[in-house]
Order: C-alpha cells, then structure tokens, then sequence
C-alpha cells in the first residue's frame, strides 16, 4: 500500500460523492497489482500506468454514480467485462451489490477469479459465456436490475446483447467515450424493439481531466420479445435498425 500515493484517487472518487475505506483502498491497490501481473501473460489492458488505470478504469467505472443509485442492494450484470471494468470495481466499492461478471474468453475469467479470492469477496461470480447464450430463457434472463458494459461494440448490438438481461423497470447503462449521437439515434428502434425507452445521456468530464464521457441510460419497459438475442454472433454482423 504504501509505494502507491492514492491521494488523487481519493480526491477523485471524493469528486463523485464516493469515500473509500482503508480496506476498500488496499483491495484496489491488489487487485491493480494483480492487473499488472496477470497482463504479462495475457491480454487484460493497454492501459497500465498507475495514475491511468486509477482514472481511466477505476475512477470511470465508479461514474455509473452520476446515472443510478448503486449504493441500494441491486443486482448487476456487467456483459463483456473483460478486466473487470466497470463490475469488479463497482463490486469493491459498493459491497451490497450483487454482482455477475460475464465474458466470452475464459482467461480472463481466470484472472477476475483470482482476484476474488485473493480480495475474499462475496456475491460476486464471474461466469465465461457470450451474450447471446446466456441471455436466452432461463436463469438470467431479465433477471437483473441493472445491465451495464463499457464494451467496445454498436450500440444497436449492445442494446441486443444486454437489455434481455434486464428486468422490467430496470435498466441498463452504457458507458461511451464519444460523442455518438448518430450511433444512438441509429440504435432507437431496436431499442424499442428489444422493450427499452428512449436512452437518456448524461455527459461528464472525469474528475480533475480533460477527458470526456457520457452514460446512456436505458429503462426497461417491456419483456423483450423471446427471438432476442439472436443466435451468436448475428448482433454483431447484422445490427437490428
């Protein structure tokens, strides 16, 4: 703990309303550890500078405070987690939440369970699997309050990918680094298609950075028809518009 200087960190989550504990602190500083060892040997970030991945992972995922509650006992599916970002780091800091980590390549499942055990944290699962597998009927269909990625996809397909995991009245949030307007307007009708209301932005810089970004929420109206998902792979090469 002590090599790190998390004055700024600490400055930061202050920013969004966010007060770490000494625990919280030190499992954050393992499991950026264990990011940077596990990143040797496989493909986790390409972002592995101390005060980057403070900024640029931990203190972004712990943003999705400025569009919804997460300090309430909800349940959260993160779809393409990857590192664990935003879902292991809004599972460190908001313990209450009961968190689902889902990823299609099973390394990095490894890695996130590693960091579960190693940090000794509960009601969270990291599960390997796609999307559109697991979304289909049975156990974790619309079975979650809140659906969030910051997966690097259309928004068309990641609206297919996620919102049938929602139940209705919840939601599901995206986090954007751009401005993508057009890409959203683009997504409307298969956002209504899938049961979902008209995504609301809200735009933000990271604290004390020039560095912008924008959470799209999406509120959960209606079932989602049962063809949605379509079969692995189609939501990405053929977009519903």
């Amino acid at each position: 703990m002590n090599q790190y200087n998390n004055d700024i960190l600490i400055r930061d989550m202050n920013s969004l309303g966010v007060a770490l504990s000494e625990k919280q602190l030190e499992q954050l500083m393992k499991y950026y550890e264990m990011l940077l060892e596990w990143n040797q040997k496989i493909n986790l970030t390409a972002i592995t500078e101390f005060k980057d991945v403070m900024k640029k992972h931990f203190v972004d995922s712990v943003s999705l405070i400025k569009a919804y509650d997460v300090s309430q006992s909800v349940s959260v599916i993160d779809v393409g987690t990857g590192a664990g970002f935003p879902g292991l780091v809004l599972k460190i800091v908001f313990p209450n939440l009961n968190v689902v980590l889902l990823d299609s390549l099973n390394k990095r499942i490894r890695f996130l369970n590693a960091v579960i055990n190693e940090l000794e944290l509960k009601n969270v699962e990291a599960v390997h699997g796609r999307a559109e597998d697991f979304a289909r009927p049975g156990k974790w269909r619309e079975n979650f309050d809140l659906c969030v990625s910051r997966a690097v996809a259309n928004f068309s397909t990641l609206s297919e990918y996620c919102l049938p995991f929602v139940k209705q009245k919840g939601c599901f949030i995206a986090y954007k680094s751009e401005k993508s307007y057009d890409e959203i307007k683009q997504a409307e009708q298969a956002i209504s298609l899938l049961g979902g209301k008209s995504a609301k932005k809200v735009e933000f810089m990271l604290p004390d950075s020039d560095i912008y970004r924008v959470l799209y929420v999406i509120e959960k109206e209606r079932r989602t028809p049962e063809r949605y998902p379509r079969k692995a792979g189609l939501p990405g090469k053929e977009p519903l518009y």
